[in-house]
């Protein structure tokens, strides 16, 4: 006998949670994103999309907090994309290697 399990607790959200990171994601601005990632990727399978086609300058901490959120989001089964058209961005991402590690797209979802 088969039995139907109802999902208990609130209704996840239909779309992702889009949030724009504006200005520069360094050892300064840093602590405050990490923490705002951290209640965005506490549920189970969260769809995440940082918009960083308005972020001015990310430096090793920025891309740290970045692989963090990555990590919790694949944890809990979720997906993470990051939109952004900088080519400066991305060779960034070639020389650190982690180039492959996120999902990027030139625009949002």
């Amino acid at each position: 006998m088969s039995e139907t399990h109802e999902p208990s607790g609130p209704a996840l959200p239909a779309g992702p949670t889009v949030l724009p990171l504006p200005g520069e994601i360094d050892l300064l601005t840093a602590p405050a994103l990490a923490e705002r990632l951290d209640a965005l990727t506490a549920r189970p399978r969260p769809d995440l999309v940082l918009d960083l086609r308005p972020t001015e300058f990310i430096d090793c901490t920025g891309l740290s907090v970045l692989c963090r959120a990555r990590d919790r989001v694949l944890a809990r089964r979720g997906r993470l994309r990051l939109v952004t058209d900088s080519a400066r961005f991305l060779r960034m991402l070639r020389a650190t290697g982690l180039w492959g590690t996120f999902e990027v797209q030139p625009q949002l979802p």
